[in-house]
């Protein structure tokens, strides 16, 4: 049998918000989550803060020449 598209399912009858079912959605949500490890947490961690500290020194070392070199020519 064909899989039911949107516009034949039927609508939801209840209207309106429903706490229970919204903390009902955010535990099904978090079942699916695929946590990391504690050793990829820690590794992926120490990858992003050396790219951070990498890219902050590159982009001071690039101020510090243009304003070197504006000095030179002004």
């Amino acid at each position: 049998m064909a899989k039911k598209t949107e516009a034949e399912m039927p609508a939801e009858t209840t209207s309106g918000f429903n706490i229970g079912n919204f903390f009902q959605g955010i535990r099904e949500e978090f079942e699916k989550v695929v946590w990391p490890s504690r050793k990829q947490l820690v590794s992926e961690s120490a990858a992003v803060l050396l790219m951070v500290t990498l890219s902050a020194s590159l982009i001071f070392l690039v101020d510090r020449f243009f304003i070197w070199a504006a000095d030179k020519v002004f």
